[in-house]
């Protein structure tokens, strides 16, 4: 190939175009370079300045340096000068037919305007400089394909440049993308069009082409590949499966050609504009967001302070609706409030009441919330959602002149009475003077009363333990004892027995499951279905009838019957109980040789059948406010009702304890009945059962019989 110096182009040219005016066509590049390698030679075109000049270094370099001009330019003929009007360039795709050809036809660029094509193949790979990128670098190709793009681009090209991709690229990160690592090389499509990667169907897939799929990539990326590719299974990538075009993408909020790490306060997803950024799509939710006490926090540049991505999450926001969302109604208090409003040094920080998500939990919402209810209060509830203020704001929900409506949202008919008492409140706290001094009073009555009780059974089992095992190796003769029979219970008594012993139970297990959701023997129960939930309350409801209804049958027993009157004639509490219980102490701990006579009914039964009537009272009063909630809030005030549920609960542990503690000892786990008086069941007792228990009825019983056997004898005697 010739090259020749610019400067005998200058007084040379024409004469050489005079010789091969005479001369063949115009063949070799050579020959035409002697014209065209002219750094001035230009025309005008349709209004425009047009520089043929071709550099002759550049050509021979590039990939088409061995053709000759005529391989591209058709119809040359050097004999008629200028010859432009005489030639037309040979199409591209008369030597290029392969795949890249067939993407080109169905790209964008090759879009016909006014019968030329948007991009032809020069306007990215040059005229007379085409290069041959498969020689090249990745990051050489990289280059050249983004200054390529810039030459009709620039606007989108000045935010790649500054973009982390842009930024990444020319500190040449390995995986850096460029121009065409989004919208292809010769495929390049509209983003309207659905086979397009930068159509909003696909973004998804080809941002995670790179992010997740390419281990180099993932190396220079903070967050995990599971957390990137977890879009595909939100709200918004499940939406955009489904052909909604307005459903939010990756470019939606990371940007398209300028997206920048959250960290960038200028990226759109940085803490402060994260709102701004979803208020593309949720205008009217991001407004109540910005008015709020989290949205105004973080204008005043407290970073700490909630925005939209801490409560819905990023990537996989999920539907409220959806269980697994965490802004669910059964999730929202402990996976979005909890973790900022249950820390310590964010509270410590801002000086936030601590006990907050104490209170809720411990609260009926609270239990109810994490027992699998399907409709119960949460923070939500009453705070509000998008729009949360603190109370003494006017228009806020919890300000106090506002409760009462914010309670009437689930209690109809709430009054002023709802409002009055504290609302977030533990019992044991302090918080609430009344509270804390009724949950005092109970630990103290629960401590000493079922203390004193395993006390006295400690050492009534050791002193009887000691008689039985005397009695068996002889070293202490059994009381003789009769084979009779004698009636303890009638079969009304002892229906009456077991309807308070099976609601009694259903109240304890229903109950406490309640109190107590996530105990072993709840949590498996609970999660068989969200209507078990609702299903113990019912329950719960009819044991507490048909507890009720027992004792007004027993009141009526105890009222109208021989038996019954005198059933509750030997109840009533005498001196002798207290001798009584003295002196089985005594005995039990060996101050004593011998054991208090007892009568019908010992200290024993009578104080657990007065506490079992008291009980019994005092939990169907309060259970009865906590039941009608809505008609007791309005009339004693919230801080009584919460009184009554402090009572009921505090009354259910001590009368659990006591029936545990108390009367299944003296039923099953005495010595002297082991494995079990069965009295409940058969109605009678054995003669040494008797004996050993109710000796001065046993007593009284065989005089009375001695009496009527010698009436009867007399009476015989009498008609002899």
């Amino acid at each position: 190939m010739i090259h020749l110096p610019n400067p005998i182009f200058r007084w040379r040219s024409r004469l050489l175009a005079a010789m091969m005016a005479v001369a063949l066509p115009a063949q070799a590049a050579n020959e035409c370079i002697v014209c065209h390698g002219e750094p001035t030679l230009t025309t005008v075109r349709h209004g425009k300045t047009v520089s043929l000049a071709v550099d002759a270094q550049s050509f021979e370099a590039s990939a088409h340096g061995s053709l000759d001009c005529v391989a591209c330019h058709e119809g040359l003929d050097p004999s008629s000068l200028p010859h432009a009007k005489n030639s037309k360039p040979i199409p591209c795709v008369d030597c290029h037919q392969s795949d890249q050809v067939d993407h080109y036809r169905q790209s964008i660029h090759a879009t016909l305007t006014n019968g030329k094509a948007a991009a032809g193949c020069a306007d990215c790979h040059s005229h007379h400089e085409v290069r041959r990128l498969s020689g090249l670098s990745v990051a050489e190709r990289k280059t050249f394909a983004e200054k390529t793009c810039a030459r009709c681009h620039p606007a989108e090209e000045a935010q790649f440049i500054l973009s982390d991709h842009g930024v990444a690229l020319a500190g040449g990160v390995t995986g850096a993308p460029t121009c065409v690592d989004c919208h292809d090389e010769h495929g390049i499509r509209a983003s309207s069009d659905t086979a397009a990667a930068t159509n909003r169907r696909n973004v998804a897939a080809m941002c995670l082409k790179c992010h997740v799929d390419k281990p180099e990539v993932r190396a220079n990326v903070g967050p995990s590949a599971a957390f990137i590719a977890s879009y595909e299974n939100s709200v918004h990538g499940r939406a955009v499966h489904a052909g909604n075009e307005e459903a939010a993408t990756c470019v939606d909020c990371h940007g398209a050609h300028d997206l920048r790490k959250g960290s960038d306060a200028s990226s759109s997803v940085s803490r402060h504009n994260i709102a701004e950024t979803c208020g593309n799509c949720h205008g009217e939710i991001a407004d109540q967001y910005r008015q709020s006490i989290h949205g105004t926090a973080l204008a005043r540049g407290i970073n700490a302070a909630a925005t939209c991505t801490d409560c819905h999450g990023e990537h996989n926001i999920l539907s409220p609706n959806d269980v697994h969302s965490p802004v669910y109604s059964r999730n929202v208090s402990v996976q979005v409030c909890s973790p900022c409003h249950a820390s310590v040094k964010l509270n410590a920080k801002f000086g936030l009441a601590n006990d907050r998500l104490q209170s809720f939990d411990d609260s009926y919402h609270g239990l109810a919330n994490k027992a699998g209810a399907i409709e119960v209060a949460n923070c939500a509830s009453c705070h509000g959602v998008h729009d949360i203020k603190p109370s003494s704001d006017s228009t806020s929900r919890i300000n106090k002149a506002n409760l009462a409506r914010t309670c009437g949202r689930c209690h109809p008919g709430a009054n002023a009475n709802f409002a009055r008492g504290s609302v977030h409140v533990v019992a044991a706290s302090g918080s609430d003077r009344i509270l804390y001094l009724v949950a005092s009073m109970y630990i103290v009555l629960i401590s000493v009363t079922i203390g004193g009780m395993v006390l006295h059974n400690l050492f009534d089992f050791v002193r009887k333990s000691r008689h039985r095992l005397a009695e068996r190796r002889g070293s202490l003769p059994r009381r003789p004892a009769g084979h009779r029979l004698y009636l303890r219970m009638t079969l009304s008594e002892r229906v009456q027995h077991g309807l308070l012993m099976l609601s009694f139970f259903t109240l304890v297990t229903t109950g406490f499951a309640l109190r107590f959701p996530d105990a072993w023997w709840v949590a498996p129960v609970q999660s068989l279905t969200p209507v078990i939930f609702e299903l113990r309350g019912i329950v719960h409801r009819i044991a507490a009838l048909v507890l009720v209804l027992t004792g007004v049958y027993h009141v009526s027993y105890v009222s109208m019957t021989l038996r019954g009157k005198q059933l509750l004639k030997d109840l009533l509490p005498v001196p002798k109980d207290l001798h009584d219980a003295m002196g089985v102490m005594l005995y039990n701990i060996g101050l004593r040789k011998e054991k208090p006579l007892l009568g019908r009914f010992s200290y024993v039964e009578k104080a657990e059948y007065w506490a079992l009537v008291w009980g019994t009272i005092l939990m169907a009063v309060t259970g009865t406010i906590l039941w009608f909630d809505n008609t007791f809030l309005g009339i004693l005030t919230k801080l009584w009702w919460d009184v009554a549920r402090t009572v009921h609960y505090y009354e259910a542990w001590l009368a659990t304890l006591a029936i545990v503690v108390w009367h299944l000892y003296f039923v099953i786990f005495n010595p002297d009945t082991y494995p079990i008086n069965l009295a409940f069941w058969k109605g009678t007792l054995t003669e040494e059962e008797m004996a050993e228990e109710h000796p001065l009825e046993l007593a009284d019983l065989q005089a009375n019989e001695l009496r009527v056997q010698e009436a009867e004898k007399e009476d015989r005697s009498d008609r002899t």
